[in-house]
């Protein structure tokens, strides 16, 4: 198992992952879905500062539920994340490195991907009590007005997720596929 870092230092870092690969990540990710992107791509296009420093960063696809007294966050499972993909392409360019969901992604968000060295890391749908308990840190950053969909800041310890997709655009949807097609 590989230990990621964010936000990424080293672009050796993202390079050296493998499709397939087990990785324990920590540090700072920030959450992001459909509604906050669509407001990245705008501030974007318009030349505004995005609420965040994206660049080397990592973007989890998320809406968690509302905590519990004394918890940190609620229920944190991963959302579908095609639905990024139309959106995605312009937060690779200004350095995104890692985005974190659940499905699979469009060759154009892979050749994306490829282009800008970044990695797609695959949570596991149906276990957000059980992501959420590596999340230390919680805070809404931007867009409160979203709910759920709010930008939050989170601080994770040893978050365990799968290389779904790596930075040379070998994906395990489809050599998973071909493995099982063969038997």
């Amino acid at each position: 198992m590989k230990k990621l870092i964010l936000p990424i230092v080293e672009i050796e870092d993202i390079l050296n992952l493998k499709a397939g690969e087990i990785v324990q990540l920590s540090g700072i990710i920030y959450t992001g879905r459909d509604a906050a992107h669509k407001r990245f791509i705008d501030s974007i296009e318009k030349g505004i500062d995005l609420p965040f420093n994206i660049d080397g960063q990592g973007i989890y696809y998320v809406g968690p539920t509302p905590s519990k007294p004394g918890e940190i966050i609620g229920s944190a499972g991963p959302t579908t994340s095609y639905r990024m993909d139309d959106l995605t392409i312009p937060l690779l360019e200004k350095g995104l490195k890692v985005m974190i969901g659940k499905g699979k992604r469009s060759e154009k968000v892979i050749a994306g991907m490829k282009e800008f060295g970044a990695v797609y890391l695959a949570a596991i749908g149906g276990a957000g009590a059980y992501i959420s308990d590596a999340i230390k840190e919680c805070d809404i950053i931007a867009y409160e007005d979203l709910g759920a969909e709010a930008v939050r800041r989170l601080r994770v310890e040893n978050l365990k997720l799968t290389v779904a997709i790596d930075s040379k655009g070998n994906n395990i949807y489809e050599s998973g596929r071909k493995q099982f097609e063969e038997k």
